[in-house]
């Protein structure tokens, strides 16, 4: 969007102070006070004011200017159709375990696009990483304090984070974090482990670094790379890297190695502060660790903590059965997964079946998409589940939630969930937990709603 075109209002909350004040759906917000808005962190910044004179260009063209006496802090009650409106920020890097660079074609188009923006990652929990900051952009930073951030880090090893974002001279990454703890932002960190180039002594040193910039740095997240065919044979030619494939004993040693990082965080910082991905302990056979560990799921998004919830959701509904039994008995639902957790849900649905008298059954989906070593859920397309599930009969077929896009409309090849339950025949509902399950299997499936966190917001298209 052209810089003077200001912020599209996608909609008003009624009786708000801009519904009084006639703005409608179709006006744009130009700027406030007589500064121009670059995005809705501006705007929200600079309408917290008791006093502000708004700028609105009408639908109709017309420009108006509109003042407001209203609380500090108290929001005029709008929403708008973007998050930035003078552009987004792209990625500077050319990363050769880049995921984007193994997508198929034929994906929904905002999965394509390669950002690497601050605001996005401040609004929406985007990972960026730092390498395209202007002076302005610090200038804003400490103007805003756009805290926290979701920092890609890879590597703290000045040489190594360079070759891994294919980056001559990326700024130095520990700088830039203490630069943003000046400033009292806290980032959450990530660092996606590539085998035989960032693990071992590198991690050490990266999981060491990082966690002495804490309380700055709130969270480290070690996530396994994300390797489809297509990724696998561009790193290779391209960089000569082999993307390999994690095993059992490379998983447990993973963990055995951040479980040493997390009793030296503790000892030393009070915090764990650093986490393996849960399917690193899903590859390895063995159980994260407790929710106190987790430290608040920071990173529940980036597959941190998934599985312990999941755990503790179904201990929670164990004991609810066990005490008041249910009677289910003849409803037959049918649950489908990523082939990683699937011996986990089968477990479960085997007992959840005796306690409940209802026939559970789960069916892994293999992901002809992506290649079998993308194996969770999140990343199964709308086909293979179909593929998987067509001829099976049930009342109710239940789909993860992580495998929708943010407004709970589409999977990632743009199959509906409407199309998906007209060609199976039956409804489909999608859930993240036991106990919702159990809500479907006592009240009936209901549609998928929005997520409750705008993180992957970006990269969904709303069905309008």
């Amino acid at each position: 969007m052209a810089e003077n075109e200001g912020g599209l209002v996608s909609s008003v909350r009624d009786g708000s102070l801009a519904a009084e004040a006639g703005i409608e759906p179709g006006d744009s917000i130009i700027s406030i006070d007589g500064r121009q808005l670059r995005d809705v962190i501006d705007y929200q910044f600079l309408e917290a004011e008791a006093e502000i004179t708004v700028s609105v260009m009408k639908s109709n063209g017309l420009l108006d200017l509109i003042m407001f006496e209203k609380e500090i802090d108290e929001d005029l009650g709008m929403a708008f159709e973007r998050a930035t409106w003078d552009g987004m920020r792209l990625c500077n890097n050319n990363c050769f375990f880049c995921f984007l660079k193994g997508l198929p074609k034929g994906m929904r188009g905002s999965l394509y696009l390669k950002d690497d923006d601050y605001r996005l990652s401040f609004l929406h929990g985007n990972f960026v990483t730092l390498t395209n900051l202007t002076d302005d952009d610090w200038s804003r930073l400490e103007e805003q304090r756009l805290s926290p951030l979701n920092v890609s880090v890879h590597a703290t090893e000045q040489g190594l984070r360079s070759r891994m974002l294919s980056n001559k001279n990326p700024p130095p990454i520990l700088e830039q974090i203490q630069r943003l703890g000046s400033l009292d932002i806290q980032v959450h960190t990530q660092i996606v482990l590539c085998p035989g180039v960032n693990d071992g002594a590198h991690l050490d040193r990266s999981i060491a670094e990082l966690s002495a910039l804490s309380p700055t740095v709130q969270s480290i997240a070690v996530v396994p790379v994300g390797a489809s065919p297509k990724l696998e044979d561009w790193s290779s030619t391209r960089d000569g890297i082999e993307l390999t494939k994690q095993t059992r004993d490379s998983a447990k040693s993973l963990v055995r190695q951040v479980r040493e990082a997390q009793k030296a965080n503790r000892r030393d910082y009070g915090a764990t502060i650093v986490h393996c991905s849960d399917e690193f302990y899903l590859t390895a056979g063995e159980d994260p660790p407790g929710a106190a560990a987790y430290e608040g799921f920071p990173q529940y998004e980036n597959g941190l903590g998934m599985v312990r919830t999941l755990m503790d959701d179904w201990g929670r509904v164990k004991r609810r059965l066990a005490k008041t039994p249910a009677n289910f008995r003849g409803q037959r639902a049918v649950i489908a997964s990523g082939t990683l957790i699937s011996p986990m849900l089968t477990e479960i649905a085997t007992r959840f079946s005796e306690l409940s008298g209802a026939r559970l059954s789960v069916t892994p989906v293999s992901n002809t998409v992506f290649g079998d070593r993308v194996n969770v859920s999140g990343l199964i397309c709308g086909e293979d589940y179909l593929a998987a599930l067509r001829g099976q009969s049930a009342d109710c077929f239940i789909l993860p939630r992580a495998s929708l896009d943010y407004f709970g409309d589409r999977l990632l090849d743009g199959v509906t969930v409407s199309d998906m339950s007209a060609r199976l025949g039956a409804p489909i509902a999608f859930t993240s937990q036991w106990s919702e399950v159990l809500s479907i299997l006592t009240d009936g499936p209901t549609s998928p709603t929005a997520n409750a966190r705008t993180n992957g917001i970006i990269w969904s298209e709303p069905s309008s």
